[in-house]
């Protein structure tokens, strides 16, 4: 099979269903958002200083907010197994791990609860003013967001709401939502940026994809050897205590299917599930 040309053909078709969400958003080179590449600088500063102009506030009626989610969740999905498709046969190295370097904890707030007067030196009011800063830039950067690698789960934990005789749920007052009140769109306008990111870049995301392969193996291998050598399993603490993810893609049919197609990304997303499948496929070496 010619993969390069399947990558191809659905990257473009991919580019066509994207261009069409940034034309519903309003959200193209004469919208807010630069999304594509410009051709010249004097174009880039055109677009900068439009963005420079707009209003932190971005908003989309509630009906196109929803019609655009509706297609952007397929979308999103297709161009994830467009990613693991491209990642096919993708080899590399990781860097050594850097060894962590212990936080030393100030013993100042510790002696202030017991009551004991603590003296702040110059160097440390220094320190505190370089880390303020720095936060403050931070908190000044425009947001961005990636594409994940992996599709969301759905959470164990949600219970759906009882159903009353009536159809509503029991506890909930039932309101009906106006088709057409402003709603914030600043998610839709991040997600339909890491979009046209992935795609303007994707070998550089099959490469992040082929970097989390080779740490999850890393990591497989690595338990396996503490297993054979009869030593405790690893315990993880905070955020590192939920279970890693072993596979990319959801159990059972991807994010956005519907079993009648009823738009073009629905039916990309169809093809690059079914390469997917195949790209992560373990190879037979009998």
């Amino acid at each position: 099979m010619d993969w390069t040309a399947a990558i191809d053909k659905n990257r473009e078709a991919l580019k066509r269903v994207l261009a069409m969400l940034v034309a519903m958003a309003g959200l193209g080179d004469g919208g807010p958002f630069p999304f594509f590449r410009q051709k010249d600088a004097a174009a880039s500063g055109f677009s900068q200083a439009e963005k420079s102009r707009l209003s932190p506030a971005l908003t989309l009626p509630r009906n196109l907010h929803r019609a655009i989610a509706k297609l952007l969740r397929p979308a999103e999905a297709a161009v994830r197994r467009l990613i693991i498709v491209a990642a096919r046969g993708l080899v590399v190295t990781l860097p050594p791990a850097r060894p962590r370097k212990p936080t030393p904890k100030p013993i100042e707030p510790l002696l202030r609860g017991f009551g004991i007067a603590v003296t702040v030196s110059r160097a440390e009011l220094r320190r505190a003013a370089a880390a303020r800063r720095a936060a403050e830039r931070r908190a000044a950067r425009p947001k961005k967001l990636s594409l994940p690698l992996f599709d969301p789960l759905r959470p164990w934990s949600v219970r759906p709401w009882p159903v009353a005789a009536g159809g509503a749920p029991s506890g909930m007052p039932f309101r009906r939502l106006p088709g057409d009140d402003p709603v914030d769109a600043t998610r839709i306008s991040l997600r339909l940026q890491a979009l046209a990111a992935a795609l303007d870049d994707l070998p550089g995301q099959a490469r992040r994809f082929a970097r989390w392969r080779a740490r999850n193996a890393a990591a497989a291998a690595k338990e396996k050897q503490r297993r054979d050598a009869g030593i405790a399993p690893f315990k993880r603490t905070g955020k590192a205590a939920r279970a890693p993810r072993l596979w990319p893609l959801k159990p059972g049919r991807p994010p956005g299917w519907r079993p009648k197609s009823t738009h073009e990304v629905q039916d990309v997303l169809e093809v690059v599930h079914g390469l997917a499948q195949w790209a992560m496929e373990k190879p037979n070496t009998s």
